[in-house]
């Protein structure tokens, strides 16, 4: 599709998340799976359920703007996820394992904010309301999934890494 509008950079920026978070719904079991730390496999395991309603609000938008529910390759989150599965399958010690896993989480993490922030202003600007709306939901809890595995890593996680080494 040629982007000739805001409204068409919307819906490609739309139909990228879209593929995003369905490639998160398919990563985060391993994530939870690996993970040694019972909160963090609980804060995996809690994402996950969110994350199914983030995709069932993202259907909710395209929807809203009588669009296809369709994704589009997203390079930038398969990338996170490749290197997301190189600390799974490379790294042996299981303390060290979970700051590599909250380090991969966080950077999935840090690509939505921005992705959710973007989204969310330009549904205000084009007069997409329920959009906003929806949009900003997904995007302060995605922000609360970034607060919760800073706390992970900083109460016992990294502490636990570094004792290992």
């Amino acid at each position: 599709m040629s982007v000739k509008t805001m409204d068409d950079l919307f819906v490609e920026t739309l139909k990228d998340t879209y593929y995003a978070e369905k490639q998160i719904l398919k990563a985060l079991p391993a994530m939870s799976k690996k993970a040694s730390h019972s909160e963090l496999k609980h804060a995996f395991d809690n994402h996950l359920k969110e994350t199914e309603k983030q995709v069932q609000r993202l259907e909710e938008v395209f929807n809203s703007l009588d669009v296809a529910v369709r994704g589009k390759k997203c390079e930038a989150m398969e990338g996170i996820l490749a290197e997301a599965k190189h600390h799974l399958d490379d790294i042996e010690d299981k303390k060290i394992l979970d700051a590599g896993i909250i380090s991969s989480a966080q950077s999935v993490e840090h690509y939505e904010i921005c992705r959710y922030g973007t989204l969310v202003e330009w549904a205000k600007n084009l007069g997409h309301a329920d959009a906003a709306r929806l949009l900003e939901e997904t995007l302060q809890e995605e922000k609360k999934a970034d607060e919760m595995l800073t706390a992970i890593a900083r109460s016992v996680v990294n502490k636990d890494a570094e004792q290992a080494a």
